[in-house]
């Protein structure tokens, strides 16, 4: 992640984290951010992920991304995130996800961005990236065997 934001939280809730969603919004692409308490202590660190780029990343990563503890469901001590009001900043309000531990970022209605683990998104960028580069669509895939099948053999060269 290129962009790096810290972010200063304090309650009742200031404007700085919607300054934050707004200008992450507007680059396009994920950012990582860093929310701190106004005491200087770290509450969370998270990668904003623009809507369109996870849908992308999502499209082309082969498998869901490995769950902390998943196939624990019984597992003694295991926590369940508290339920809670979305959380509204100014023209977004934040919907915390009680499975995955996303948060959707929404704005008017409509999901603009998702806040994800840094560990998630890297393993999500990582394998999209990786599925995409060998991929060919059936017609670019017909046009580079038509290629191949141009080139002369490699003992009459």
């Amino acid at each position: 992640m290129g962009i790096q934001i810290n972010a200063v939280v304090d309650y009742p809730v200031n404007d700085e984290v919607e300054r934050v969603l707004g200008l992450a919004e507007a680059v396009g692409e994920p950012v990582a951010v860093t929310f701190i308490w106004e005491g200087g202590e770290e509450a969370e660190r998270a990668v904003l992920v623009p809507a369109a780029t996870l849908a992308l990343w999502e499209h082309w990563a082969p498998t869901a991304y490995p769950m902390r503890g998943a196939g624990d469901k019984n597992r003694a001590g295991a926590e369940e995130p508290e339920l809670a009001h979305p959380a509204e900043y100014g023209a977004f309000t934040l919907f915390r996800r009680r499975v995955g531990g996303r948060t959707a970022v929404a704005r008017q209605g409509v999901v603009v961005a998702e806040l994800l683990d840094p560990g998630e998104a890297h393993w999500l960028q990582e394998k999209a990236r990786d599925v995409r580069q060998g991929f060919m669509d059936p017609k670019q895939k017909a046009a580079f065997e038509e290629f191949l099948a141009r080139q002369a053999p490699l003992d009459e060269q």
